[in-house]
């Protein structure tokens, strides 16, 4: 009978049977592979030989054959998702083994361990829709972005959204303040700002904070204030293959994290309140804002100057009006209550978020 052992599964992925079949009793090449599965987020099943079992080879999403278990199987069923890896470059004979086997291409070590592991995590995570990924930010200094990104995600959790809230700029104070999580056991940008390569969504996803019914991923009370772009690109893919919906309060300084950011924003929100100098200074954000993201809209916030409202200021920006952002009575009292920014879904703040994803999720649905 075919031997066959099982690794412990990290705790921070969810614990779905999609676990990849490796096939070798290589232990160097073993170890090498069960290094690249748990940098994808997953524990494999591992055999000797083909399982004596047809089911368990059919079955598994991914099966890694090592190159010095080619002849033990010979003659199984074939499959799709079948790869072939080893590490001897100038085997002239490798690519006649992976046609016995049934093997769809050849991979040698180290050179192909990163699409390696980006092939393991997409079978792991599945590669479904992408989350819808929303930006806001700021016309000017404390224009109401921080609070708007923390009522679009509470407002997205409550409609039963899966909804992750990633906090983009340092010098903001911490979303997770303004959710009153800052006391809340889970990992803050400080334990990502080394992330390169691939980060596994599932484990991303259940390393954080999660009030009010949301992911968040915020600042500490540290003194690190620079998020990589590296790292900036790599969890916010990771937030966004999870699928659902993700909110990124963004600075207004276009660093090169936040054009990373930008990057794989599906629509920004640029939060301008109703005076001609935040206009002013809205019109040079949309402008270095716009050189990345495509879909940049604007929502206006009283009160207004003379002369000024909503529409005079979508048109001077030249940006479609997503909306006007009401005023919220008493929000600083329901701060120090403990209730975030649209923890009301009857609140104007809460109102005007429901309305906004309603407009939105369904334009998404039927693209």
């Amino acid at each position: 009978m075919a031997e066959s052992r099982t690794h412990e599964r990290a705790p921070a992925v969810e614990d779905r049977r999609v676990e990849p079949l490796i096939v070798t009793e290589d232990v160097e090449l073993l170890d090498d592979l069960l290094r690249l599965c748990a940098a994808a987020g997953c524990q494999p099943v591992v055999h000797h030989a083909p399982p004596d079992r047809k089911a368990v080879w059919e079955a598994a999403p991914l099966v890694i054959v090592g190159d010095d278990a080619a002849a033990r199987c010979r003659g199984v069923s074939r499959r799709p998702g079948v790869l072939l890896v080893g590490r001897d470059q100038d085997d002239g004979d490798v690519w006649r083994r992976a046609v016995e086997i049934g093997a769809e291409c050849v991979l040698r070590l180290p050179d192909a361990e990163s699409w390696l592991v980006d092939r393991i995590a997409d079978v792991v995570e599945g590669v479904g829709r992408p989350a819808l990924t929303v930006g806001v930010l700021g016309g000017r200094g404390g224009a109401g972005a921080s609070t708007l990104a923390c009522a679009l995600a509470v407002s997205a959790a409550r409609g039963g959204h899966r909804t992750m809230l990633v906090d983009g700029d340092p010098l903001g104070g911490g979303l997770d303040v303004l959710l009153g999580a800052e006391r809340e056991e889970g990992l803050r940008w400080p334990d990502f700002a080394a992330s390169k390569g691939r980060v596994a969504g599932a484990a991303l996803e259940e390393s954080l904070p999660s009030p009010r019914g949301l992911r968040v991923l915020s600042w500490d009370r540290g003194d690190t204030a620079v998020v990589p772009p590296e790292a900036m690109r790599s969890v916010l893919a990771a937030a966004r293959r999870r699928g659902g919906v993700v909110v990124v309060d963004l600075p207004r300084r276009i660093d090169d994290a936040t054009v990373e950011a930008l990057a794989q924003v599906d629509m920004g929100l640029l939060v301008v309140p109703g005076e001609l100098r935040a206009v002013a200074a809205a019109k040079r954000v949309a402008s270095m804002a716009g050189m990345v993201l495509d879909d940049l809209r604007v929502v206006v916030r009283g009160p207004y100057a003379a002369g000024v409202d909503e529409t005079w200021v979508a048109r001077v920006l030249g940006l479609p009006l997503a909306g006007e952002l009401p005023e919220e009575p008493g929000l600083l009292v329901s701060l120090d209550g403990g209730t975030p920014p649209g923890g009301s879904a009857s609140g104007p703040l809460g109102r005007f978020c429901s309305a906004l994803w309603e407009r939105v999720l369904v334009a998404e649905a039927v693209s």
